[in-house]
This record gives C-alpha cells, sequence and structure tokens, in this order.
C-alpha cells in the first residue's frame, strides 16, 4: 500500500493523468471527425466499415470512463483549496479560472470554430455543413454562433464547485469538520457505488438517451457519473485516496472491468438484434440492453480510473520538465483545442486516404500544435493567472 504524503508534499502523478486525459480527449474528437458515432463541429464519413467499428469503439471506451475520472480529479482538490481560500476567495477564484475562460470559448472562440469549418472548405463541402459562402465574420454570426463546445466540461464543474461551497455555507461546515479523514472504501462500498451509477444512468437514458444533447451538454446521458465521481474526489480528497488506494485493490476491480468488457458488453450488443429499437435499445429508453450497457460503463468507470490512477502513481509520480509542461499547460490546451482540431481536419480534407490512417495523421500533427499553442498563450501578460 502506498503511504500519505508529507503536508505539502506535490502529488505529481496527478498532473501528468490530466495531462494524458486531455490528450486523450483531443484524440477522441478527431475519432468522431473522421467516421465514430457523436457530433463535432466539422465530420467527414468514414471510407469504410472497419474505420467506423474501430473509432467508434475507442471513443466507447474513452466515453465510459475519462471524463469521470478528470472530474474526480477536479474534486479531489476542492475541499482543500476552499478551505484555504475561504468562501470568498474560492468564488472569486472558479469566477476567474473557470467563468472567464468559458465566456471567452462563448463569445469568440465558438464562433470562430465554426468560421474556419465554414469558410475554408471548399464551397460544396462547406455547402454540405450547412454554410452558404462567403462568410463574413461580423457580430451577428459571433451571436448567432455562440456556444459551450468542448467546454461543457468547464461550465459543469463550475455548476458543482458552486455547488459544493453553496453545501458547506448551508451546512455551516467549519475548517475542522472538513479536516476528518475518510478511509479508503471497502470493496463492499464500491460494488455499492457502481450499482448507484448503474441505475442512476439506466433510469436517466430513459428520457435522455445516449447521444441526445439536453440542456446543452453533449453527454447529459453520463451525468450520473460525472456527479458521482465529483463527489467521490472530494472524499477522496478527504483520505488522500488516489496516494493510498491498494494497488491490489485496483488489480481487482480492472480485472473484474475486463471481465464485464468481455461479457456484459457483447450481451448488451447482442440485445440490439432482437429489439425493435434497434441500436436505440443499447441507447436508453429502458430496454435491457440499455441497462446492460450502463452496467458495464459503470463497472468500467470504476475499473479502469482504478487502473489509470495505480499506473501513473506508480511510473510517473516525478517532477521535471515533463512534469512541468503538464502542470502549467494542460488547461489552456483544452481550452484551445477546438479550433486547433478543426483547423487541422478542414486542411486535411482534400487528402483522400483510408479513415483510420487519415485519423492518425490528424493526430499526429494537431496534438503538438495544441500544446504548442497553449505554451505560446500563456506566455500573453496575465494570462497565467487564468490558465
Amino acid at each position: 500500500m502506498a503511504t500519505t504524503p508529507a503536508p505539502g508534499t506535490r502529488i505529481f502523478f496527478v498532473d501528468y493523468l490530466k495531462a494524458a486525459i486531455v490528450t486523450l480527449v483531443f484524440v477522441h474528437h478527431l475519432a468522431i471527425t473522421y467516421g465514430a458515432s457523436g457530433s463535432f463541429y466539422y465530420t467527414e464519413p468514414a471510407t469504410d466499415a472497419v474505420s467506423t467499428v474501430v473509432l467508434t469503439l475507442f471513443t466507447n471506451f474513452n466515453q465510459a470512463w475519462f471524463l469521470g475520472l478528470l472530474f474526480l480529479l477536479s474534486g479531489y482538490f476542492t475541499p482543500r483549496s476552499y478551505e484555504w481560500k475561504g468562501p470568498g476567495r474560492f468564488f472569486r477564484d472558479r469566477l476567474v479560472r473557470l467563468g472567464i475562460p468559458l465566456a471567452i470559448f462563448f463569445f469568440v472562440l465558438n464562433p470562430v470554430t465554426v468560421y474556419l469549418v465554414g469558410s475554408l472548405l471548399p464551397a460544396a463541402a462547406a455547402a454540405q455543413h450547412g454554410f452558404t459562402q462567403p462568410l463574413t465574420l461580423s457580430w451577428q454570426f459571433f451571436l448567432s454562433h455562440v456556444g459551450t463546445g468542448p467546454l461543457w466540461f468547464v461550465e459543469l464543474l463550475l455548476i458543482f464547485d458552486l455547488g459544493y461551497m453553496a453545501w458547506r455555507l448551508l451546512a455551516g461546515k467549519t475548517d475542522a469538520d472538513g479536516a476528518r479523514e475518510l478511509p479508503f472504501p471497502s470493496v463492499e462500498r464500491i460494488v455499492a457505488f457502481i450499482l448507484v451509477l448503474a441505475a442512476s444512468a439506466y433510469l436517466l437514458r430513459i428520457v435522455a438517451p445516449i447521444g441526445a444533447i439536453d440542456l446543452g451538454l453533449p453527454s447529459l446521458f453520463d451525468l450520473p457519473q460525472y456527479l458521482g465521481f465529483f463527489i467521490v474526489g472530494l472524499a477522496a480528497g478527504r483520505g488522500d485516496w488516489l496516494v493510498k488506494m491498494p494497488s491490489s485493490a485496483a488489480k481487482k476491480v480492472s480485472g473484474v472491468a475486463l471481465l464485464a468488457s468481455l461479457t456484459l458488453l457483447p450481451l448488451a450488443i447482442l440485445g440490439t438484434f432482437d429489439a425493435s429499437l434497434g441500436w436505440g435499445s443499447l441507447l436508453g429508453n429502458g430496454t435491457p440492453s440499455s441497462g446492460l450497457y450502463a452496467l458495464w460503463d459503470s463497472i468500467f468507470a470504476v475499473g479502469a480510473s482504478m487502473a489509470v490512477v495505480a499506473y501513473f502513481r506508480s511510473h510517473f509520480n516525478h517532477g521535471g520538465r515533463a512534469w512541468k509542461w503538464a502542470s502549467q499547460y494542460f488547461y489552456a490546451a483544452y481550452i484551445l483545442q477546438a479550433p486547433i482540431l478543426v483547423f487541422v481536419a478542414v486542411m486535411l480534407s482534400p487528402v483522400h486516404i483510408e479513415s483510420l490512417l487519415k485519423f492518425l495523421l490528424a493526430a499526429v500533427i494537431a496534438v503538438p500544435l495544441i500544446w504548442a499553442a497553449a505554451y505560446l498563450v500563456r506566455k500573453i501578460p496575465f494570462a497565467d493567472r487564468v490558465l
């Protein structure tokens, strides 16, 4: 079992893990661009069925865990941040760190990203995406194309953080109350958490199936996971669970996740062949396939998250130049991803190769560009106070 770090000790592997998840988000969006199920600013139909299946499996496995873990990591440091800063400063900090980037993306970067699609594509291709050239980058265009884009995550995190602050204020929680250490959960509690997640997801997907965009959130169907993982992050921060989690527990739960992927997931898919809804029975609507799928992705979310945390804790718990990049630039990179991904994809649109190869080519080009852009943007005066 790992030991608790001394007070003030930096948990280096968490920064590496955040950077890795953010990079996976970039690649995830490129997979959607080139044929996986889902929506993004610019997409191309897959050149073959194999590309569609491979890219969709890739995004489905990602979707099952990576953003939930990112919410958990965000919640992990929230209580100590609140107690160190107090409610007033905590509120101002959240508005600066989350609210300002969200507003800039909503009013500026989202319209610019949409403009890139409509203006850089050939006229015929632009028309297929609903644009009539030439486009004018006017204030009317900006106002008609506002949106959160990938920053729906930041929007939801801001809501969660402010909800936590309201709970602390209403409950009258003091620093002493919040300092109580919580032990790492037993196997029984982990199983109970998975079952609650699965039941919540199943019930929500009856009214908000997978793929539906409701309340401005492209993955409202995973809201129970996001909120549940954020709350677990709050508790985990109290007991240093990321450090104290037994590696043996991670191996056991990740093993169960692998077994579920070999049994529950195929059963859920097979169930779609006998249902009148077809693939829709997998996505929600209260079907047995939806129930099996909700159980699988809840098991996989917990198992994959524990496995990834254990791996990064074992291999990346050190400082250095790479850690400095990971810790300083991952947030700016997340914010800047959309226009760069779209720009690269549109520039590659005349290249006619198989979708999987194009996906890999775009990733090789776009990912370094995004990190380089994050580095440059943080050099702008005062940008490091927000990003």
